[in-house]
């Protein structure tokens, strides 16, 4: 009796276990799949606090179930990731898709060492295996660094015509102030004109007198 009831307690926690882990892997479309065999428990002890501090969930589980887990969820799916299952498997579960990446790395330089080994890692529905790819995958852009990049070449050519706006009132200052120069002398060239008119009258009366005197 108390052997089948222990069976049945182990059945009912590996069920847990395989619904905590569904529940992992639908909320985050990232994961990383990594070997951390031979590491002492001190060292996987700093390991999830380097994940803490990226907000990076890091999950060790066995084999079987993480297959299970992801097979009730979308079997097809997650297909590709199934041979990197092996050996001992912990799991970084990320919203940013090189966070576990730059973690592996630098935990790896930290420890002057190989481990974790990247074994997978399935990123929005693409699937990199093998540990070669960790370098690449430390150099992936994030949704935010990629609207930043984004953002600054709309803001670029925006930059250049608000800097060339800001520019031509100084260059159109130019023109303006001879035009108000040369206003003036216009103004003095025709004031002669208008004095010119009163004479040419004058000079008409004593013409006008002497057409009358032969009649008189």
């Amino acid at each position: 009796m108390v052997s089948s009831k222990t069976n049945s307690m182990n059945k009912e926690q590996k069920q847990e276990v395989i619904e905590a882990l569904k529940s992992k892997f639908s909320q985050y479309s990232n994961f990383y799949i990594t070997d951390t065999e031979s590491l002492s428990v001190a060292q996987v002890t700093n390991l999830r606090r380097h994940c803490f501090d990226k907000q990076v969930e890091m999950k060790v589980a066995k084999n079987t179930l993480i297959k299970k887990a992801l097979e009730s969820l979308d079997n097809e799916k997650y297909t590709g990731v199934y041979d990197s299952l092996h050996k001992v498997t912990a799991l970084m579960f990320s919203e940013s898709p090189k966070d576990p990446a730059v973690i592996i790395s630098s935990f790896r330089k930290e420890q002057n060492g190989d481990k974790p080994v990247l074994k997978a890692a399935f990123l929005n529905g693409d699937i990199f295996v093998g540990d070669n790819q960790l370098i690449n995958l430390t150099k992936i852009k994030t949704k935010n660094e990629l609207i930043g990049e984004v953002i600054g070449l709309l803001m670029s050519p925006i930059q250049r015509v608000i800097g060339a706006l800001q520019n031509r009132p100084e260059t159109a200052a130019a023109p303006e102030a001879k035009a108000e120069e040369t206003a003036p002398e216009a103004k003095a060239a025709e004031a002669p004109k208008a004095e010119e008119a009163p004479k040419a009258e004058e000079s008409g009366k004593p013409a006008d007198d002497a057409e009358k005197a032969p009649e008189a």
